[in-house]
């Protein structure tokens, strides 16, 4: 039969739907068919780079069989990007063959993908047939794509529906209706098995018989975030620090990708991207492949691929890739799966599993034969004879014919297919140790305090009017808030000066230059302004530490500065809430209060941090929570301590506390001002500036949105009011001044992050994997596993 297969996807970036296809056409062409291959193609030109993020195209000789349809651009879509033809001559391409090419099928895959796969189906003669590929839980996107992009309208023109996995028929279920039938992504088993020979092979004319005395890990893959390449990273630096020897092999990502996403890059090879050919190496000469994704996989194709090299794999446990490793397992023996699953995102857990099978060379081995015959349920063969016979189905199926079939108002299949229906959530195989609570807890705490945020809004544009908003606001005096905006700027400044000093004294024998604690503190204010976790922090300290050489060696010390800084902030911070308590009315009376409130906190801090030995360490001896809870209180204890140890030279310490110090000056002198810009008269203005700064910082603790907008107005309001300023001119004085804070973070930490080289994304990625992970003692058995095997 003559059959157009359509992919969405460029044929020169890597990608899963795109390998499915041109593989299908190859299978198919080798059982008899005329198939052709219509997908986009993207020349290796300057144009290429430019669209896709400055990622270049694989150059690559085109089949007979292939059709190329245009350029494409990269999209971001599903937590990855998507090389997506757009252009008008592609869809023009398309439509000639489409009503010239005689095709008894039409085979659409990723049909939900603009343009190609839409045009595709929308305007096919034949019978139609689709694939569906991705695996999606977000609400609103698949509500836009089925009712505002039509999507739903366009699958009533499918005659028959293919899912690669049960976690892609469930999206499309979920979203779209309809019957699908389940054929996997196929793979190429005899190029599996010729390089497993090959390597084998190889260990024989050595004389090596495959040991290498070292644990042999391959990622293979890009560096987008949700494949979970900083959770792999973090997991093999702690597999290191525990002495496993192991080498992780990194292919497809480049050496300055990695670079990027690690702190220590000892045991790590970076390979770029690499060949067919290349790659079958890869897979058969490795002892484990990790595929770490934190999500948005419908299959995963790199796992049945290394089925057929013989490989196992450590793989996270998410809908796509479970169907896979469980699908294995029954394709194998029932007594050894292909592979393990772990907790997605648990970088301790795939350190620990990673470290257990290095000990256990006997499970390796079982798991590998498992993977062999796991993957003849993957072959290209199997898997097109499968979809051959979905083909002849669609040719046999009676059509529906008419103005509403043609419009996609009635369904082409017979029966009509099912409407949407809320199914049930794939659900995890293994257990989470809690996430899903944790996620659950935060999602509520974010939807609560969105919902006071937006509750707060109302009432305040109902009590107060938009028109005395407005006013307020107005009357601000720009010179005024001009001369915040510069005091805020030079407070910045003297931070970073203070961070320096600290630095000085803490990295005695290292240089530490002046311009790089100021470009990591501008970047740190860019990082907490833009997103609601404390980002700022790490984000800082990493781009310190990548400037003093080696980030592993040099990253715990800087972060132990930003506890001694923290150590400054504090002692303002309780000075300004003495100011503040001590001009309230109510306190001044009752001085016993005051020291109450201040005073009494901040002995217990020094006197903990003095003494950690107060900390009592048999409080553990009444079980797990208790003892867990002793133990997070001695470490912040320690981390306390070490902090303050830093202040090692009286001069840098002395210096350091007066910029600290200064900076604090500053902002309160800018909040001062602001009172003045809006002509608001408080009896005391220095203090009713105090408080504002006091409880904008105390708020701002627990971030819940990017720079705390919305609490940090209602602070400004509940404190302001404690003076006697009305509410809308309190309103618009925390407008006004928050709109100064982030108007500096950017003008200040933009520049920072351009001049460092860093992408906001890779920054924002870094830091979320900046703190390092150890792994605990292994278990007696595990550490006697290699003597028992040797002997």
């Amino acid at each position: 039969m003559r059959v157009a297969v359509i992919s969405p996807y460029s044929l020169n970036y890597a990608g899963g739907v795109g390998q499915h296809a041109e593989a299908l056409v190859r299978a198919l062409r080798a059982r008899g068919h005329d198939a052709l291959l219509m997908v986009p193609v993207d020349p290796d030109d300057r144009w290429a780079r430019l669209l896709h993020r400055g990622a270049r195209p694989l150059a690559r000789e085109l089949p007979e069989w292939v059709v190329p349809l245009g350029r494409t651009v990269a999209l971001p879509a599903n937590g990855a990007l998507s090389n997506l033809c757009l252009t008008a001559n592609g869809v023009a391409r398309l439509s000639w063959w489409l009503r010239h090419g005689e095709f008894d099928v039409v085979h659409v895959h990723e049909p939900n993908a603009p343009a190609v796969s839409w045009f595709a189906v929308e305007h096919a003669r034949a019978p139609l047939v689709a694939t569906f590929h991705a695996y999606s839980t977000s609400r609103s996107a698949n509500w836009f794509a089925a009712n505002v992009a039509g999507c739903r309208r366009l699958y009533r023109k499918i005659t028959r529906r293919i899912a690669v996995s049960e976690a892609a028929a469930w999206t499309a279920r979920r979203f779209y209706g309809g019957r699908y039938e389940l054929i996997p992504n196929g793979v190429d088993l005899a190029a599996g098995r010729a390089a497993r020979a090959s390597v084998t092979a190889e260990c024989a004319a050595d004389g090596s018989s495959g040991g290498r005395g070292h644990l042999e890990v391959l990622f293979l893959g890009r560096a987008d975030e949700r494949k979970g390449l900083p959770v792999l990273l973090r997991a093999f630096e702690a597999l290191r620090r525990a002495g496993v020897a192991a080498r992780l092999v990194v292919a497809g990502p480049d050496r300055e990708e990695v670079e990027a996403l690690s702190i220590d890059d000892d045991g790590i090879v970076a390979l770029g991207r690499v060949d067919e050919r290349t790659k079958w190496r890869l897979l058969a000469s490795a002892d484990l492949l990790v595929a770490p994704a934190l999500g948005g996989e419908s299959f995963g194709m790199v796992l049945t691929e290394a089925f057929a090299a013989g490989t196992p794999v450590v793989a996270s446990d998410i809908p796509g890739y479970r169907d896979v490793v469980t699908g294995g397992a029954r394709a194998g023996d029932a007594g050894a799966p292909p592979g393990i699953l772990v907790p997605p995102g648990d970088a301790l857990a795939l350190a620990a599993t990673l470290r257990e099978l290095a000990h256990d060379r006997q499970r390796l081995a079982a798991l590998a034969s498992s993977a062999e015959r796991a993957a003849e349920r993957y072959d290209w063969q199997r898997v097109a004879q499968e979809v051959e016979s979905v083909y002849e189905q669609a040719i046999a199926a009676p059509r529906t014919s008419g103005l509403r079939a043609r419009v996609g108002l009635a369904a082409a299949e017979t029966p009509p297919p099912p409407r949407p229906c809320a199914v049930p959530e794939p659900a995890p195989a293994t257990p989470l140790d809690g996430q899903r609570t944790r996620r659950a807890l935060r999602r509520a705490a974010t939807a609560l305090g969105a919902a006071v945020g937006v509750a707060l809004a109302w009432l305040a544009v109902e009590r107060l009017g938009l028109d005395s908003i407005a006013a307020a606001l107005i009357k601000a005096a720009p010179l005024w808030v001009a001369a915040a905006f510069a005091l805020m700027a030079a407070s910045l400044l003297l931070r970073a000066e203070a961070w320096h000093s600290i630095l000085r004294s803490a990295l005695a024998t290292v240089r530490v230059r002046r311009r790089d604690a100021a470009r990591a503190t501008m970047i740190g204010v860019l990082m907490s302004a833009t997103l609601p976790a404390r980002l700022g922090e790490p984000s800082r300290a990493l781009v310190v530490a990548r400037r003093l050489g080696r980030v592993r060696d040099h990253l715990p010390i800087v972060l132990g500065t930003l506890i001694s800084q923290t150590v400054l902030n504090l002692a303002a911070l309780a000075a300004l809430a003495v100011v503040t308590l001590s001009s309230l009315d109510g306190l001044r009376t009752r001085p016993a209060a005051l020291v109450g409130v201040v005073a009494v906190p901040l002995a217990l801090v020094v006197l903990i941090a003095a003494f950690p030995w107060l900390v009592p360490r048999d409080v553990a001896a009444n079980g797990g929570r208790i003892a867990a809870l002793a133990a997070l209180a001695r470490e912040l204890v320690g981390r306390v301590r070490s902090g303050l140890r830093v202040f090692r030279r009286p001069r840098l310490a002395l210096w350091a506390s007066i910029c600290q110090t200064g900076a604090w000056a500053l902002q309160l002198a800018a909040c001062y001002v602001l009172l003045s810009s809006l002509g608001i008269h408080v009896e005391e203005p220095l203090a009713a500036a105090a408080a504002v700064l006091f409880a904008v910082n105390v708020t701002a603790v627990l971030p819940a949105t990017p720079s705390n907008i919305g609490v940090f107005q209602a602070a400004c309001v509940a404190v302001l009011s404690a003076y006697g300023v009305g509410r809308a001119d309190a309103l618009a004085y925390g407008i006004i001044l928050q709109a100064v804070e982030i108007g500096t973070a950017f003008a200040l930490g933009l520049p920072a992050l351009v001049r460092e080289g860093m992408t906001w994304r890779e920054l924002r990625v870094r830091a979320l994997h900046a703190a390092p992970i150890e792994l605990p003692p292994a278990p007696i058995a595990v550490r006697e596993r290699p003597a028992r095997a040797e002997s």
